[in-house]
């Protein structure tokens, strides 16, 4: 399969320890199926932080999601689970780390901060969390948070 990064500064090694450790599924690196929505990130790195917009592809055995090789988590659409999971992940006062290799789902909208401050302060339940964070567009991201996992995927 074939994965598409969008980002505004071209790179030959990823290092996961570059990326913001608050993100949906924690600190990684992610990537997407939907080439569109990288070109989509790309432009908006590009009009925050300058650079130019790049749209970066790898190589991926998808065969790898299944097997035993990896440790995969994956979310087929925004549920309490999901929700519950980037909750853990965005919340900057309390310490999770998850072991997963691979982290596969929707990403949460843009109101993410202000929804996960309601659901702190209890006037949101999980189940209105997880409809309130769906992205309303076609979207997915494939985390990628081990060197183990990184390895297998080849730029081309």
């Amino acid at each position: 399969m074939i994965l598409y990064h969008g980002t505004n500064v071209d790179f030959d090694i990823i290092d996961i320890s570059k990326s913001n450790p608050y993100k949906d599924f924690g600190q990684g690196f992610y990537l997407t199926d939907i080439q569109e929505q990288a070109k989509n990130l790309a432009e908006k790195k590009n009009r925050i932080f300058g650079g130019e917009p790049i749209v970066m592809q790898f190589l991926f055995d998808a065969n790898l999601l299944t097997g035993n090789e990896m440790k995969v988590l994956k979310f087929d659409s925004p549920n309490k689970e999901w929700a519950e999971f980037i909750y853990k992940n965005r919340n900057r006062e309390m310490e999770f780390h998850h072991d997963y290799d691979i982290v596969i789902g929707p990403i949460a909208n843009d109101g993410v901060a202000y929804l996960l401050g309601r659901y702190e302060e209890g006037t949101l339940t999980l189940d209105e969390l997880a409809r309130d964070l769906e992205y309303k567009h076609l979207n997915s991201q494939y985390f990628f948070g081990t060197d183990k996992a990184i390895k297998y995927l080849k730029r081309i």
